[in-house]
């Protein structure tokens, strides 16, 4: 062997070594770009199933009165319905409503804070009894607002209705309701 060749040899298998090295870390480099992209992709189909999706509105309510007439009544159970119910709306349906759901039976007071029409209300308690009513209860455009309640009685449901209902269904304390939730 020459001592050119004995170089040679020497120095290819670190040569090689060296090359597995770097086609290791190209490898790594690939497996990485591999994975981000695939995190991204499913973020993308996760954002555009979104959007294809329809998305559910609100729950409905079916209340029965103890005289059989029902109503449709929007569920208002996350903090913003809570806080803005029927405000700002230009009208409410016959045979329409919003339902109250509180976190839990207590003395809940009520406004009409930027209602454009008067409203029937009605509370109601954990067993689905009317506990308390006011009729026709004025809208309220500036602060300060009146509120509406507490009820004599702790109540876990206010339900908001066209002004009259009370008086047309005949609707007491005392009365049970039933609530069929619409799919």
């Amino acid at each position: 062997m020459r001592p050119s060749q004995a170089c040679e040899y020497l120095l290819t298998p670190k040569a090689n070594v060296m090359g597995l090295t770097q086609s290791q870390g190209s490898d790594r480099e690939q497996k990485k770009k591999r994975i981000i992209m695939m995190i991204l992709l499913a973020i993308l189909l996760m954002s555009v199933s979104m959007f294809l999706v329809p998305q559910k509105d609100t729950d409905v309510i079916v209340v029965t009165f103890p005289r059989g007439e029902t109503i449709e009544a929007e569920v208002a159970e996350t903090p913003e319905k809570l806080l803005f119910g029927l405000a700002f709306r230009e009208q409410l349906p016959p045979n329409t409503g919003m339902l109250y759901i509180f976190e839990s039976n207590g003395l809940h007071r009520v406004r009409t804070k930027e209602f454009r029409f008067p409203v029937d209300m009605i509370w109601v308690d954990e067993s689905h009894h009317v506990v308390h009513t006011v009729e026709g209860a004025s809208p309220c455009e500036k602060d300060p607002c009146p509120f509406f309640g507490p009820p004599p009685e702790p109540a876990r449901y206010v339900l908001q209705t066209e002004p009259g209902l009370i008086k047309r269904f005949g609707v007491a304390n005392g009365d049970e309701l039933k609530y069929f939730l619409r799919m």
